[in-house]
């Protein structure tokens, strides 16, 4: 009983650490489980256009705020003849571009590859707290109407959340007041609602700030970012849609800056502009976060089967199928009872299968062990000694293989040459122990053990040659200890197997006809 706590002691540590492994890499470093897990990957190009005045120019462009729920795959800045630097200050990124004599039409780009991530983020952001808001100076009628306004609203809403809600809805309604019509009138830009809103919120002594961002949606040129109100309620910032009233961040949508700073100046130039392209690519989910994982060094994936050659890497993704094929030996020999000749020879048999397909590798199988059973029957005749027997079966088998490649060869068929990945050793071991089987307990004992063999050999086939299979086995080797753990509890079960119930089930269907 000692032992046998231990032993389930141990299996529990063995699975829990690898089912651990496993869940931090889908979590924290987004692996997924999935291969067919795919990502849109966003590239943003903003164009900036100015005319230089023949003095020094300094191009200053607000950058977006790296997230942990966004990527940033690649930055690129490009212009001719200019100088950059990346500046950052208490207001976020900026990039700049300097030059020191420029006249004419100049223009510089910035382009962001980008992919959200599964990684829930919370909306507080506890290091960047508001600014006691300050009151708005409004003339004597803009202020009337907005006090006006205001108590309005308050007698509609309970909390801050309602309150702006309820404000925005109110700014934007189709048939406005004469408060509204005073506030905001129709010739107003985006610009003076959002400042509108939260100057209206200070009146309340609400804190709130502008957000600009894109929405991102492939194939768009030419665009602009759009406005946002970001409100402090409850500790948290709170996103609110400035034509709308609706809270939440919109899905596809990019923040680009928070607060009143400038997007873009120019000194040393006029007429600038800037705009926005954007376009969408799909990419592997699996290959987005790996190449994520190393830029930053991630531990679980820098010193991984990633870091290895690709070569190597190659190598791996067979070996690491291999446990795979062990569990299901396990299973097929201690559960169901299957007799194979060889522990571990039906693995190598689904290796081999892997490598020339199922019905090819099969037939050729079949083809060498039957050859070379007939050769054995003739050398055991010859009387020779066992080393010298398994020595002679060896260059038989490989001289059987050789001839089936050439001869698949002549008659083009190129599957049939793949003979080769076959293990010869394995091969000419299986033939001498059929042979002395044959000899000892008859054929009837050589049909079965070798039909054991090749079919625990296809249904580990059929398991390693899954899709679903081969991306866990390669992408998260911590399948290994989990493997593990299941045949050491394997290995403790010595009930009744399911060929052993079909070999007692006639017996106990005579005893109980027997009781009648």
């Amino acid at each position: 009983m000692h032992a046998k706590l231990r032993l389930y002691i141990l299996v529990i540590l063995i699975m829990g650490f690898g089912i651990g492994l496993i869940l931090y890499k889908h979590f924290a470093l987004g692996f997924p489980l999935l291969p067919d897990d795919k990502k849109a990957v966003w590239t943003i190009e903003a164009r900036i256009d100015f005319a230089a005045r023949g003095d020094p120019v300094i191009v200053s462009f607000a950058l977006p705020p790296r997230t942990p729920d966004i990527v940033f795959m690649k930055e690129d800045f490009a212009s001719p003849d200019y100088g950059f630097s990346e500046v950052t200050s208490p207001t976020g990124r900026r990039a700049e571009w300097s030059k020191r004599t420029a006249n004419g039409p100049q223009t510089a780009y910035y382009r962001l590859s980008l992919y959200e991530t599964e990684q829930i983020v919370s909306t507080q952001l506890t290091d960047d707290l508001p600014a006691e808001p300050e009151k708005p100076e409004f003339d004597e009628v803009i202020k009337t109407a907005a006090i006006t306004l205001l108590e309005q609203v308050h007698s509609r809403s309970a909390n801050t959340e309602i309150f702006t809600r309820e404000l925005i809805t109110t700014l934007n309604s189709k048939a406005p007041s004469q408060n509204q019509s005073l506030l905001l009138n129709e010739k107003s830009s985006e610009d003076y609602k959002t400042h509108l809103i939260i100057n209206l919120l200070a009146m309340e002594g609400i804190s709130a700030r502008i957000v600009r961002g894109l929405y991102l949606e492939d194939g768009r040129r030419r665009q602009s970012l759009i406005n946002f109100v970001e409100v402090y309620i409850g500790g948290q910032w709170l996103l609110f849609n400035q034509n709308t009233g609706v809270h939440g961040k919109p899905e596809n949508f990019l923040i680009w800056q928070r607060g009143d700073q400038s997007l873009l100046d120019v000194v040393g130039g006029k007429n600038s502009q800037i705009s926005f392209a954007i376009i969408k690519n799909v990419h592997s989910t699996r290959n987005l976060v790996v190449s994520d994982g190393m830029n930053k060094q991630a531990g679980l994936v820098d010193f991984s089967i990633y870091s290895l050659p690709i070569e190597q890497q190659n190598a791996f993704k067979m070996i690491l199928l291999l446990p795979i094929g062990a569990l299901i030996v396990v299973i097929m020999r201690l559960l169901i009872g299957i007799r194979t000749s060889g522990t571990f020879m039906p693995i190598l048999i689904a290796l081999a299968l892997i490598q020339t397909t199922l019905l090819t590798g099969i037939i050729i199988f079949l083809t060498v062990v039957g050859i070379g059973l007939l050769i054995r029957s003739y050398l055991s005749r010859l009387n020779l000694l066992f080393v010298a027997r398994i020595s002679a079966v060896i260059i038989v088998v490989i001289a059987i293989i050789a001839s089936i490649s050439i001869i698949s060869n002549k008659l083009g068929l190129d599957q049939a040459m793949t003979v080769t990945f076959f293990p010869m050793i394995i091969l000419s071991w299986t033939i001498e122990r059929m042979s002395v089987l044959w000899e000892e307990d008859g054929p009837r004992e050589v049909f079965i053990q070798g039909g054991g063999s090749l079919l625990t050999a296809v249904i580990a086939y059929l398991f390693m040659t899954n899709q679903t299979v081969e991306y866990l086995t390669f992408n998260f080797p911590e399948l290994m200890l989990v493997n593990l753990a299941l045949i050491l509890v394997l290995g403790q079960y010595t009930g009744y197997r399911l060929s052993e119930l079909y070999r007692f089930h006639s017996l106990e269907r005579r005893n109980v006809s027997g009781k009648r």
